[in-house]
């Protein structure tokens, strides 16, 4: 007997029966499924040499993302498949999973290379390097020698 079902004591269409499957149901299920985009979060950090995006996407491919360089523009994109709606031994009791499409786009500065962007995709976190141009990194103060 699955413990997340309404309790069987109770008539399906009773009050109790009612709350009980409302509460136990994912917002999303009375949309009628997964929203068409998921944004996902993005941290970006700056040293001196470059700019870094991290890009929070668990559950997917290095093959799903598309990175691309468009004028000014870093466009980042992945695309998953959705699996089958059937468990190996039946059907889904709950699926909240959702491995949709996205598309996120940043503004790249004039001081970003961007022939040597490159990224990596390890443990559900896309980073993107954005190498900053070598006239455009802060220079040690230079020291003038007064004659």
């Amino acid at each position: 007997m699955n413990a997340l079902k309404p309790n069987s004591f109770f008539p399906a269409k009773s009050l109790t029966g009612i709350i009980n499957e409302v509460l136990n149901r994912n917002f999303y299920d009375f949309e009628g499924g997964d929203f068409p985009n998921t944004i996902p979060s993005v941290n970006i950090s700056e040293t001196n040499e470059s700019v870094n995006l991290e890009v929070a996407a668990p559950g997917l491919q290095k093959n799903d993302f598309n990175i691309l360089v468009e004028k000014d523009q870093l466009v980042i994109s992945a695309s998953k498949e959705k699996t089958q709606e059937q468990t190996e031994d039946g059907k889904w009791t709950r699926k909240e999973f959702n491995f949709s499409t996205f598309r996120r786009s940043f503004h790249l500065a004039e001081t970003i290379d961007t022939e040597k962007i490159h990224a990596e995709y390890q443990n559900g976190i896309l980073t993107v390097m954005l190498p900053r141009k070598e006239e455009a990194k802060v220079k040690a103060p230079k020291v003038i020698e007064i004659r």
